[in-house]
């Protein structure tokens, strides 16, 4: 999981104590435009409001507003908690002082509710060493295509668009075989079970399971 902290201090711990129990990559900078395209490929963005709520404010409407990026957590004090509003586009917010399970949890909680993408933003889709080529209906391993049918193909397609995300059944089946199908969720089993030997026993971890919950796709160490 990749954090991107906005704060004046020169630690996150500073800013949130939590934080330096966390398990994740954290970048810790000021809220500067200069640093704002560092959000494009974060999974949660994190604004330390204490110092200045109207900027503060200011950056997560434009974070969530124009610039679309992932899903805003604000720190704040009891003073803070008090002017936070919905305008804000915020996600969610945790004190200060939250102990590391509380922000932990406020994390996944985050990431496992961030909308979920169809569309691919490139032509070419790249998880480690799998290229994806859109147009042309093709999956490549160090150059070699993988034999993969329309349905494989798609699959694999919408995990490498939310590459990272955790995936439930439900959501894969409406998304890769549409809201009509009357199948059940054992179908995604299924063709996961044959993403993977397809991927070789070298690269079937690309596609990890999440108990309970459903699947994820993500480059070997990013996690």
């Amino acid at each position: 999981m990749r954090v991107v902290m906005f704060t004046h201090a020169a630690d996150p711990a500073d800013a949130l104590p939590a934080m330096s129990f966390l398990d994740a990559a954290v970048a810790c900078l000021p809220p500067l435009p200069s640093n704002y395209s560092a959000v494009d490929d974060a999974d949660a963005i994190l604004i330390d409001t204490r110092a200045d709520l109207t900027r503060a404010r200011a950056l997560c409407q434009l974070l969530s507003g124009p610039m679309e990026c992932g899903p805003i957590l604000l720190v704040v004090d009891d003073g803070g908690a008090a002017a936070v509003q919905d305008d804000w586009g915020a996600s969610d917010f945790v004190m200060a002082g939250a102990s590391p399970a509380e922000l932990g949890a406020r994390l996944r909680m985050l990431r496992r509710a961030a909308p979920v993408s169809s569309a691919p933003r490139e032509d070419r889709l790249e998880v480690g060493d799998l290229v994806i080529d859109v147009t042309a209906y093709t999956a490549r391993i160090h150059g070699e295509i993988l034999d993969l049918t329309y349905k494989e193909f798609e699959l694999l397609k919408f995990m490498a668009i939310n590459q990272g995300r955790v995936l439930t059944r439900e959501i894969l089946l409406d998304e890769v075989w549409g809201q009509d199908y009357i199948g059940g969720a054992r179908t995604v089993d299924v063709h996961v079970r044959r993403l993977r030997a397809k991927l070789g026993t070298e690269y079937d971890q690309l596609i990890g399971t999440v108990r309970n919950v459903g699947y994820r796709l993500d480059a070997p160490g990013s996690m």
